[in-house]
């Protein structure tokens, strides 16, 4: 075999009349008068190979056979392009390879789509040949780009004295939010393995064990319904510290992630990240991961409204509920039709209807404008509305007007192409609710996990008024989308077990899923906290990409299938026998 010398992504002029070997992949093939030109390919780079029948008719002959994506070794001579043959696209673009020697070591059949055009394959069909899509240029980018990111990540935490320790992946099942992927035991019939849904309980674990700073990037597993930034399994970066406050953990987080945006995309993030509660972002934005990099903030309008002559706002009001709105640049111009749209999406995220005025020249036109005549100036003042914006609003209960003008935001921002994909807006949300009311449970359940600490000053409450207890919790957003989120743990027993009475879980229930953590606890718990931020959501904001698919090497469909090696799948009478298994 002919064994590479230089990679196709490293030649340049100075290399000029060096003999060389390349070994890659044919990306294209271009016959050219009495020259045959080849562009070899690996994840280096790329470099033009020409064949010229002088060079002999076997090598041209050879030449003349070669397909996409055939694997292929040539010998030859490096020399300088001709000036008007120069591509400046291509780094390797000075020079070409006059081949003297060719093995073909493996010829490809015909591709399912191109490599060089992602477009021509569907997404499912891409996904069955997910290794011929990770050929692809973008992929290969993407993939090297996680690579660089998940050692800066390493890095910085190595720099700063943390300990990288890795957890069981078979573990106890101990359900709370997401289902658990369950693993029949062989040893023990009947009884099972759970897959983690985070190391939580281990890294707490390990800051009682004396390891005062831990991180691991880690697989998790959890089996819910998907979407764009979830997957079945996904990575993340796990961290948990000892003798911290929410300020500590918050600091080193910013630390570490303005380490990697410089490292892997070479961005500034300015410190420390804004921060915002709960309750503020939910009244602001619609949304406890808002997106700051455009404006349209949502206002509420209660007292302004009440003023009004518009009845249906007045009833909403009369009732309890709250008038909000959001001012669309530019808006005006949407036509009816882009307005019923919008008020089908409305209706179909929980809200009654849509109303809106647009702004002229001459104050408040069309939609409800003749009811708001008493408040018009006051209104324009209050959004800094210009002529051609328009006002969206949404009346109704306060827990379906802020989520619908939260979605109503974002979807009429994608409309305008107002969302930059080269800015970066994080900040940190705070003060979240402790416990929320679950109606398909019928119980209090954590809004983070039941090892989250209540806001000291507020722990006398969980008794009497359960629902104005905050948790020391913090989630970090970035963009819009919730990069990680953690929060300062219970680390006595009498604190675990005072959340646990509030989620219902009895001493018996909490004894036989976590009697092995109260029993740490027990053993002098250091105070700790921690974070787990999501790679694959990290890593997709770097790339600028939408879908966390496009930054996992073999991710999953919508429906946790693997379309390439047709996982999951059924298995033998004798497997489920070997596992006292039957399927009903």
């Amino acid at each position: 075999m002919l064994k590479r010398t230089v990679t196709c992504g490293e030649l340049r002029k100075q290399h000029s009349g060096q003999t060389i070997i390349l070994n890659g992949w044919v990306n294209r093939r271009r016959d050219l008068g009495g020259l045959i030109f080849a562009d070899l390919r690996d994840r280096y780079g790329m470099t033009q190979v020409v064949f010229d029948p002088e060079q002999g008719k076997e090598l041209f002959a050879k030449a003349h056979k070669l397909g996409a994506e055939d694997v292929i070794a040539v010998r030859g001579i490096v020399r300088n392009r001709p000036d008007e043959a120069i591509n400046t696209e291509m780094p390797t673009g000075d020079i070409e390879i006059l081949a003297n020697e060719i093995t073909i070591l493996n010829p490809a059949k015909t591709l399912p789509f191109l490599v060089t055009d992602r477009s021509t394959g569907l997404e499912d069909l891409r996904l069955k040949y997910r290794y011929l899509e990770l050929r692809t240029k973008e992929l290969q980018n993407t993939i090297a780009l996680r690579h660089k990111a998940a050692q800066s990540v390493r890095k910085f935490y190595t720099d700063n004295n943390f300990l990288e320790i890795e957890t069981p992946f078979l573990m106890k099942s101990t359900p709370e939010g997401a289902r658990d992927y369950l693993v029949p035991s062989r040893n023990h019939k009947g009884r099972f393995y759970a897959l983690p849904q985070s190391p939580q309980t281990y890294k707490q674990l390990l800051m009682i064990s004396g390891f005062d700073r831990y991180f691991q990037i880690v697989k998790c597993f959890r089996d819910e319904d998907l979407r764009a930034d979830r997957q079945p399994e996904f990575t993340q970066i796990d961290v948990e510290m000892t003798f911290v406050e929410e300020e500590d953990v918050m600091e080193c987080t910013e630390l570490m992630l303005q380490r990697v945006f410089k490292d892997v995309i070479d961005v500034d993030l300015d410190l420390p990240f804004p921060k915002m509660s709960y309750e503020e972002a939910l009244a602001t934005y619609g949304s406890d991961k808002p997106d700051l990099r455009f404006g349209m903030k949502i206002h509420t309008l209660n007292t302004l409204m009440a003023q009004s002559e518009f009845k249906v706002f007045q009833a909403v009001i009369g009732s309890g509920g709250v008038v909000a709105g959001i001012c669309v640049p530019g808006g005006a111009k949407f036509s009816r039709k882009q307005i019923d749209d919008l008020t089908e999406k409305a209706r179909s995220w929980g809200a009654k209807g849509l109303a809106f005025a647009k702004v002229s020249e001459n104050g408040l036109e069309s939609g409800i404008s003749k009811f708001l005549s008493a408040i018009e100036t006051k209104l324009i003042r209050k959004f800094d509305a210009q002529a051609g914006d328009i006002f969206l609003f949404i009346a109704d209960e306060q827990s379906v007007t802020y989520p619908a003008l939260g979605n109503l935001r974002q979807t009429v921002a994608k409309q305008l192409n107002i969302i930059s994909k080269n800015i970066f807006k994080p900040l940190w949300v705070t003060r979240f609710p402790l416990v929320e009311w679950s109606e398909e449970d019928q119980r209090y359940i954590a809004v983070h996990h039941p090892f989250t600490s209540a806001v000291p000053e507020e722990r006398q409450l969980m008794k009497t008024r359960l629902k104005n207890v905050h948790a020391r919790a913090y989630d970090v957003v970035i963009n819009g989308q919730e990069i990680g989120g953690g929060s300062i743990r219970n680390h006595t027993v009498a604190m675990q077990t005072e959340m646990f009475d509030v989620l219902g879980i009895g001493k018996e229930e909490a004894e036989a899923k976590f009697g092995f953590l109260l029993d740490a606890l027990s053993f002098g718990a250091p105070p700790h906290g921690g974070i787990a931020l999501g790679f694959d959501r990290l890593v997709s904001i770097l790339c600028r990409v939408d879908n966390i698919r496009d930054v996992i090497a073999f991710p999953k469909t919508t429906s946790a299938a693997s379309l390439m090696d047709g996982s999951p799948t059924t298995v033998s009478p004798q497997q489920l026998k070997e596992l006292g298994i039957k399927i009903v």
